[in-house]
């Protein structure tokens, strides 16, 4: 098993690692914006995210086109669609599952969260 940290403020505080590799599974916990000044449109939440999400995907030897469930969390279900288009570039033509949930997130600047779990047959957790 190999995880990975991504130096996330949460990180410690939770005692969670972005992502851990187990049997060519990459599971990825749920990914906010980073850092303490965060932009508070959702579609530039979403975007910096997801570039969590990749630096944590190459890092284990993955990437979007491994993607396979997709949950997408957001305090405003209204707000979601603004988000439709970078999602769509980001998974092309490899789509995963996907679930939109409404709630709460752990602070009330975040517009969305996002947790991922992709599967590559041939990655290695050293």
């Amino acid at each position: 098993m190999k995880r990975i940290r991504s130096g996330g403020i949460f990180e410690d505080k939770v005692g969670y690692c972005r992502a851990v590799v187990a049997d060519g599974w990459v599971h990825v916990a749920g990914t906010v914006a980073p850092g303490d000044d965060v932009a508070p449109d959702i579609v530039a939440q979403c975007r910096a995210a997801l570039a969590v999400i990749e630096d944590a995907l190459t890092t284990a030897g993955a990437s979007f086109a491994d993607a396979v469930r997709v949950t997408y969390m957001v305090p405003k279900p209204d707000e979601f669609s603004a988000c439709w288009p970078v999602l769509a570039q980001t998974f092309g033509a490899n789509p995963p599952a996907a679930t939109m949930i409404s709630c709460a997130l752990v602070d009330p600047k975040y517009k969305i969260e996002i947790e991922l779990t992709a599967y590559r047959a041939a990655l290695k957790a050293d």
